[in-house]
């Protein structure tokens, strides 16, 4: 029985190596469906992601791969289907209700299995999803407690592909982004970079600026500068109040965290020295 399966490659560059690896996919029956490739000549990086179909064996084609590749070439083998996430949430709604409507109106290939948040003002939105939502409070404890409590309500819900921080307004320590490393979307009001701490809108209004946008980016220790995955800017005029600017804003934010979200769920995204190689 044919099989679809996503191969992504990355690895040093060398002479040939779209050759080597398109023979491969030949001598085992493969039918390439789709295919990109892209070589980072500055870093000496190769990357190449295929869709084949056939009847295989995965480990034995990863192994063919891996003997025409250079020495500590990455192989990843992916099976389409819909990939397990976990959202985060705070207080605001638009992000989360937007994947939400995403997800009921199967745009995204993904199941998602829970909401968890720190405020329980969420739960009538996602309860309309019959959609699991649990709610853990940070009142009272430290934020190593607040994250081991989290880490225990995202294990309830089984194997976890991604989380996703829809508007999550708590700072993550290394050892929670050391559990899901690469597998941490966050939103961030980017194009604001001046403009920290509470209401970055208003802020921003006062200061006059002229675009206003979002960045989407994996988490890593540094704050709000993991490898980006999706952006967009919009301009703005004197004319709106920082009310306006938010709202508009808003609108930014969702819809560069649902592309980012895709690329993730559709394997499009190759990460290294912290920044990424987006195949859309």
């Amino acid at each position: 029985m044919n099989r679809d399966y996503r191969v992504l490659i990355d690895c040093r560059d060398e002479k040939g190596l779209v050759y080597k690896i398109s023979k491969v996919f030949y001598d085992f029956g493969l039918n390439m469906e789709k295919n990109r490739e892209y070589v980072d000549a500055q870093n000496g990086k190769f990357f190449m992601r295929s869709e084949v179909r056939g009847v295989f064996e995965p480990d034995k084609l990863s192994g063919a791969l891996r003997a025409v590749l250079p020495e500590g070439a990455r192989i990843r083998l992916v099976e389409p289907g819909k990939k397990r996430i976990v959202l985060m949430a705070t207080k605001e709604n638009h992000c989360l209700g937007d994947i939400l409507i995403r997800h009921e109106a199967d745009e995204l290939e993904a199941e998602i299995v829970g909401v968890v948040s720190n405020y329980d003002l969420l739960r009538p939105l996602v309860e309309k999803f019959a959609i699991p939502y649990i709610c853990v409070s940070h009142e009272g404890l430290s934020r190593p407690e607040h994250e081991r409590r989290v880490l225990e309500a995202i294990e309830s819900f089984g194997p976890v592909d991604y989380i996703v921080l829809a508007k999550y307004m708590r700072i993550l320590t290394p050892e929670f982004v050391a559990c899901f490393e690469e597998r941490i979307i966050n939103i961030h009001h980017s194009f604001l970079p001046a403009f920290i701490g509470a209401n970055p809108y208003k802020q921003a209004y006062d200061r006059g600026v002229k675009i206003i946008g979002a960045t989407a980016h994996f988490v890593n220790n540094n704050l709000d500068e993991g490898p980006i995955i999706a952006q967009d800017v919009l301009p703005v005029t004197h004319a709106m109040d920082w009310e306006q600017m938010r709202n508009a804003g808003r609108d930014v934010e969702k819809v560069v965290l649902a592309k980012a979200l895709k690329l993730a769920l559709e394997d499009k995204i190759f990460v290294y020295a912290n920044k990424t190689v987006i195949f859309d």
